[in-house]
């Protein structure tokens, strides 16, 4: 797991500001960048609170979460009830499925993840109750620093997409509009976050 900016991220920039679509955005908050938090289980967690809310509202419960648990760990959460959890803000659902995955003896991730490629350590994180792709996509982008995730299922990406191009309605649209950003989609999801967002996007 890597903290910080990624190292392929001053690439990314170069490459995306040359983009006639979203080069403007890049400019824009190039000072700025994905952050990494070394840990997946954090990144799981977080992802899971922030499924279907807004970042602000995310970022609340999180804030409240972390004041319960301090470190967000497996057996700081294990530790927690399901009343406790729900306490914070989370929804039923959302805080038994973090309770499953903390007491879960399955490794989060696969042996030798660093040598597979992203849909299958995706098909891996699925198989745990709670995690769907959207939520898997956002463990590859923030926690495995992965460079190249377009995340479709993600509401600001879709709005950030049809920003820039509004006739782009499916996903075969908006995937061909987001190839001129290979290798590096990773960055043009962050950067469409930014522009959207008053926060950073952090999971």
């Amino acid at each position: 797991m890597r903290k910080g900016k990624p190292d392929w991220w001053e690439d990314a920039v170069s490459h995306l500001v040359e983009d006639p679509l979203i080069g403007g955005l890049v400019d824009r908050f190039r000072k700025e960048s994905l952050q990494g938090k070394g840990d997946i289980f954090q990144t799981l967690v977080r992802s899971i609170v922030g499924q279907q809310i807004s970042v602000i509202a995310a970022d609340s419960v999180h804030a409240r979460l972390e004041e319960l648990c301090g470190a967000i760990t497996r057996e700081s959460i294990a530790a927690k009830t399901l009343e406790e959890l729900t306490g914070c803000g989370l929804s039923k659902p959302k805080s038994e499925y973090i309770l499953g995955i903390a007491n879960s003896d399955s490794p989060i991730l696969p042996d030798a993840y660093e040598e597979l490629g992203d849909d299958e350590i995706i098909r891996h994180l699925v198989s745990f109750k709670g995690i769907g792709p959207w939520t898997a996509e956002m463990m590859l982008i923030f926690s495995l620093m992965r460079p190249d995730v377009l995340s479709l299922g993600d509401l600001g990406i879709v709005k950030g997409i049809q920003m820039l191009v509004p006739e782009a309605r499916t996903n075969r649209e908006m995937e061909s509009v987001a190839e001129a950003w290979r290798p590096f989609r990773s960055a043009a999801c962050w950067f469409l976050w930014r522009s959207l967002d008053p926060v950073p996007v952090e999971y």
